[in-house]
């Protein structure tokens, strides 16, 4: 009597804690999609556009604006970024410039002999910054939405 209950404690223990008869090795497990990453954290990109001054858009000025010293390392994350890809893109604009003698001519051959020649990736900016080649200045900048005015007339 006390053999069965001893194995029946058994049997239902190893039914609960899963069947030992299953083939003994482990799946592996799926490696997280794409889609199902969050953040911008690790992310790159050579998503640059055309500066347009006209453009409703706040241009940053790298300032590192924080108050809470809990946050203020995420709060400095975004100049941070910014100044060191703006001082990247403007080494390898100045040796263009030392080898050719010019600065790029426009857009299209800043993105190819800059960027692409280069295989330049930039950090994705937060809340939502995008980076915009300036051809006046010869520079990248970092731009950011601006909200509407106030006056503006909604749909």
């Amino acid at each position: 009597m006390r053999h069965s209950v001893v194995m029946v404690a058994f049997l239902s223990l190893a039914a609960t804690a899963g069947c030992m008869w299953d083939d003994p090795k482990p799946k592996p497990a799926e490696p997280p999609k794409a889609e199902d990453k969050k953040g911008i954290f690790g992310k790159t990109t050579q998503d640059i556009g055309q500066f347009d001054k006209d453009a409703h858009q706040k241009v940053s000025d790298q300032k590192i604006l924080a108050t809470d010293p809990v946050t203020a390392p995420l709060a400095a994350y975004g100049p941070m970024v910014e100044k060191l890809m703006i001082s990247h893109v403007e080494h390898a604009v100045e040796i263009f410039h030392a080898t050719e003698g010019r600065y790029p001519k426009d857009y299209a051959e800043f993105m190819e002999r800059i960027i692409k020649e280069n295989n330049i990736k930039l950090p994705v900016l937060p809340y939502k910054g995008q980076y915009k080649y300036d051809e006046a200045t010869h520079s990248l900048v970092c731009v950011y939405p601006e909200p509407p005015p106030a006056d503006a007339k909604k749909p």
